[in-house]
């Protein structure tokens, strides 16, 4: 990443990235600006070298507030390619196994990870709408936190279906390469990429919707970068779902028992990266007696789930989810609803691990459990 001489001569002086970074509160030696510094001074070692290029949860807090626009997640991942040629490679989380899953789909083989769907509802296997669900059946094979990430595909699939969608669905799909692209992996990350290309060409499909918001901002964001404008529209499923939900004829059951209150989990990917704030909120307004009450840090203020990409799962991560937790606690709501699969993971986690005790669930299977 080429920075010019204001934004170098501006950061210098500056501290808003540091100062607004989740991690560098809670490990005091972790400062974007003097990562910066520090590769200016001809690719400084200590740098590439470092632990700290695998603590930055690239959750573009910093970038978000920067005066002077510096991106720094795509400054870190640009030098964790680097790192890892010259041997400094993340700690991975749950043994490497998500990522093990993730390079296997790079390579041609045989995958059943549509077995789920039959039971479910209906898709096709070519058609206007192709839903990329992401690799749900693969979390669930190596986590388990209560209620699955499946559920939240099952939830999507039955919405598109009452809506009158049998969406394209298929085993051919890969991994988005999120994880790989933002590991310093950027070849595995282009071989995933133009197996997915090739598979969404060959459905016909005009508009590809996402409810996993790093698949949706990998396809937004990062794939043009990398193959020119794609050939079909982006949608992720708050957007798609708050476009034709109230005009669908939809009807909604008021929340039971009286406590309707929730909040709201505002995923990095989808919110900083996309700017993608009021389509969920939305959803939730339509559903009679629900009170969404705001947690102090939300839409472009909100905090990281504590991790990303299956890497570096540590104190630092726990400190967050304890906090956020204990933060969406004090809004006086039982529920915290979410919007990505690995912000339910993560903080479910440790909701399990502590004695705060949180309704956590997906945005989705909420609207699902509420519709008439």
């Amino acid at each position: 990443m080429k920075l010019s001489k204001e934004q170098v001569d501006y950061c210098m002086e500056c501290g808003v990235c540091t100062g607004s970074c989740p991690i560098s509160r809670v490990l005091p030696t972790f400062s974007p600006r003097q990562m910066i510094k520090r590769a200016l001074m001809e690719r400084d070692e200590t740098v590439l070298q470092g632990r700290e290029l695998w603590a930055c949860l690239t959750c573009a807090r910093c970038s978000s507030r920067c005066p002077v626009q510096i991106d720094f997640p795509e400054f870190a991942r640009g030098y964790r390619e680097l790192a890892r040629s010259e041997g400094n490679a993340p700690q991975l989380s749950h043994h490497g196994t998500l990522q093990a899953i993730a390079s296997l789909q790079s390579k041609n083989i045989k995958q059943h990870r549509t077995g789920w769907a039959a039971d479910v509802g209906k898709f096709q296997a070519s058609g206007d709408y192709f839903y990329f669900v992401g690799c749900a059946p693969y979390f669930d094979a190596a986590l388990k936190y209560g209620s699955t990430s499946l559920d939240t595909a099952k939830s999507v699939l039955r919405l598109l279906n009452r809506m009158g969608i049998e969406p394209v669905m298929s085993d051919d799909e890969r991994c988005c390469g999120h994880d790989a692209l933002w590991s310093g992996n950027e070849a595995t990350f282009e071989k995933l990429a133009r197996l997915n290309l090739e598979l969404i060409a060959g459905s016909g499909a005009k508009t590809v919707i996402f409810s996993c918001p790093e698949g949706y901002t990998i396809f937004k964001k990062e794939m043009p970068k990398y193959f020119g404008e794609l050939p079909f529209e982006v949608m992720h499923i708050t957007e798609f779902l708050a476009r034709e939900l109230p005009g669908s004829g939809a009807a909604f059951k008021p929340v039971e028992n009286g406590n309707g209150t929730v909040t709201y989990q505002d995923p990095c990917r989808l919110g900083r990266k996309a700017g993608i704030y009021e389509p969920p909120r939305d959803l939730l307004k339509l559903i009679p007696g629900v009170q969404l009450a705001e947690m102090e840090l939300n839409r472009e203020n909100s905090v990281c789930c504590g991790t990303s990409a299956w890497i570096e799962c540590s104190s630092c991560s726990k400190t967050m989810q304890v906090e956020r937790l204990q933060e969406a606690l004090s809004t006086g709501a039982s529920t915290l609803i979410t919007a990505c699969p690995k912000c339910r993971i993560h903080l479910t986690c440790a909701e399990q691990n502590t004695d705060i005790t949180m309704n956590i669930v997906d945005l989705y299977t909420f609207l699902l459990d509420h519709m008439e």
